[in-house]
């Protein structure tokens, strides 16, 4: 089983101003893997691809457009969509990431976006987020100065952020770009599935990664590529999950690079 490292979301920000009892902590990147068959992984909580190498990854770089949330009734679901650096493999102690979210709150949408070089928390990124918008991520890191460098642009518009950081310990040994349903976890450190928002089909494209100064697509036989299914299933007896429905990536397209991950329904039990 693998586990990915936590990333704390900011709870005032997640709630969007919600005068109601403070919610539970936020966490993306808290992985489950139930099954691996193959080159295809069932997570709790992940959807999409991951590629794995002996040697350490620089960089991580991808475009995704900004799905709607469908909000039903007065719930409050969540949904990430990011590009990453480590937190994949069994040995993993930190992540760095870059991603936009598409949440209902008390059935209202709305969206926003981060990044986070965990274990320090999350900053959230002041740049409008829309269903419909193009976003181009990239992270990368130098281990040698020990410092990571966050690109995130919303093409649509052109506001672009950046930032260089500094971080003592950068996790290396993965890259991946993932739809998630983040988890919530209470003052004791439980933590569970939070449900996942409707989110339709998000398209990712452009996904590259680069080793060594060679830079490839997901499809690069240089390096593992792992297709990461979510199985929200809260009725699975050994991994209970709370996100209350599926997301699947289909197959890379022609140009290796390119996949879409899609929100589906639970299917009916029995």
């Amino acid at each position: 089983m693998k586990r990915l490292v936590p990333l704390l979301i900011c709870v005032a920000a997640l709630s969007a101003g919600s005068a109601a009892a403070a919610p539970p902590e936020l966490r993306l990147g808290i992985q489950q893997a139930l099954l691996v068959r193959g080159g295809t992984e069932t997570s709790a909580n992940w959807a999409g691809y991951a590629v794995t190498h002996r040697k350490p990854f620089a960089s991580v770089t991808g475009k995704w457009v900004q799905p709607a949330a469908t909000c039903a009734d007065l719930s409050s679901t969540y949904s990430a969509f990011w590009v990453g650096l480590g937190g994949f493999s069994k040995s993993s102690f930190a992540v760095e990431q870059t991603g936009t979210l598409a949440n209902c709150s008390a059935g209202s949408p709305y969206y926003t976006a981060w990044y986070e070089l965990y274990p320090k928390p999350p900053v959230l990124v002041r740049i409008g987020v829309r269903p419909g918008n193009t976003f181009s991520a990239t992270v990368s890191v130098s281990r040698r100065t020990k410092t990571v460098v966050i690109r995130l642009k919303n093409v649509t518009t052109g506001k672009l952020f950046t930032k260089k950081l500094r971080m003592a310990r950068p996790d290396l040994e993965s890259a991946e770009w993932v739809a998630e349903a983040p988890s919530g976890c209470d003052y004791s450190g439980n933590c569970s599935t939070l449900p996942l928002t409707n989110f339709g089909t998000v398209a990712f494209s452009h996904a590259t990664a680069t080793v060594q100064g060679h830079r490839g697509r997901i499809s690069d036989p240089v390096w593992s590529a792992t297709t990461i299914e979510l199985h929200g299933d809260q009725n699975d007896p050994v991994h209970p999950s709370q996100a209350g429905a599926n997301a699947i990536p289909g197959a890379l397209g022609s140009d290796g690079g390119s996949f879409a991950v899609t929100w589906q329904p639970l299917p009916p039990v029995g």
